[in-house]
């Protein structure tokens, strides 16, 4: 993890490869934001959900910020198995449940790299205008995926969680979180 250094989107934005750390602490989300609840969808043929967790009721309401390093993909990467077929589709849709703390969140923007092994697939931009202070909120975001040629699409069912992505969360242009994904495609 690079603490010395602050990351700006742009330089998120020209990265082309998935991030060996985490390229700020766990306690740079001073903002106190907190993820509750996440969906990923189809938006074509089944429409179907493809993922979903959500954080249970009873768990605590204040957001992990002091991990020891050596812990911190326990909190902040995410491993996915997805059917191959998955592979084929052209859109998806996520939505995702947070909460911010006591201080207003202006301008909240995720940038995310997908990569598999050192290629980049995609990269996306969005951003959530305002967010309230102590408020729930949701983000829906729709996503149009890469057509993928053959020798890609098999070579990422043939090696599991080789897919990876880069998810860079901002206030402003200060970074306030930094979450990875890992990716599987079963036949």
């Amino acid at each position: 993890m690079s603490e010395a250094k602050e990351w700006t989107p742009d330089e998120c934005l020209k990265l082309t490869a998935p991030c060996e750390g985490y390229l700020c602490p766990m306690s740079a989300n001073t903002y106190g934001i907190e993820f509750l609840e996440f969906r990923i969808r189809e938006m074509e043929g089944q429409q179907r959900d493809l993922y979903h967790v959500k954080k249970p009721d009873d768990a605590p309401s204040e957001p992990i910020t002091d991990i020891p390093p050596e812990q911190e993909d326990l909190y902040r990467l995410i491993q996915y198995a997805f059917p191959s077929e998955f592979l084929k589709a052209r859109t998806i849709g996520t939505s995702l449940v947070f909460s911010v703390g006591d201080k207003e969140v202006q301008s909240f923007r995720m940038i995310e790299r997908h990569y598999f092994r050192d290629k980049l697939l995609k990269s996306f931009d969005f951003t959530l205008g305002f967010c309230m202070p102590n408020s729930r909120n949701t983000w829906e975001v729709i996503y149009t995926l890469p057509e993928l040629d053959a020798e890609t699409e098999k070579a990422m069912i043939d090696n599991p969680y080789e897919t990876k992505s880069d998810s860079f969360y901002f206030v402003g242009d200060k970074m306030v979180m930094h979450n990875k994904a890992e990716y599987a495609y079963t036949q």
